[in-house]
């Protein structure tokens, strides 16, 4: 079952960013420390090239959850410490559509952010998450790639902001 994102277009306040941010903040540690299982136990020819990509996301998704905890501590917010779960498998396949799943939320969630970042005039951090987006969608391009699939449309309902 395909989860939706929907995005809101009320103003929100700087508390409920710095809410949502944590929330963003518990899925990039979910992504490192998925990336860094799946890098690992991911084995045989079929999977050397992904594995080998998927330590590289591992270190990016650190530096994202770097760039929003700076984010939550300039509005006045303590950052989270508590990850998201992570889907383990001894099937490579579920694991790699979980991935890709995540990242296809993640992208959803971050272009809601910018628009609630620039409708309370934190331009800085609708950069930050501009771009971080471009990141997570190489990481969508190459896990669909590793499934031999095209890259999931995005949620309708979370427009490119531009």
């Amino acid at each position: 079952m395909t989860k939706e994102f929907t995005p809101t277009t009320v103003p929100i306040t700087r508390e409920q960013m710095i809410q949502l941010l944590n929330e963003d903040l518990a899925g990039e540690y979910q992504a490192i420390i998925a990336y860094t299982v799946y890098s690992q136990v991911l084995k045989g020819a079929a999977y050397t090239d992904i594995a080998r990509e998927l330590e590289l996301h591992a270190g990016q998704e650190l530096q994202h959850a770097i760039k929003i905890a700076k984010q939550i501590d300039y509005l006045g917010g303590m950052p989270g410490v508590t990850p998201k779960p992570v889907t383990t498998s001894d099937d490579p396949i579920v694991m790699l559509r979980a991935d890709l799943e995540n990242e296809r939320l993640t992208v959803g969630r971050y272009r809601e952010r910018i628009r609630q970042a620039e409708a309370m005039g934190e331009f800085a951090l609708s950069e930050t998450l501009r771009a971080i987006i471009v990141q997570e969608q190489e990481h969508e391009i190459d896990l669909a790639s590793a499934l031999g699939i095209n890259v999931p449309l995005p949620n309708p309902k979370a427009p490119v902001t531009t």
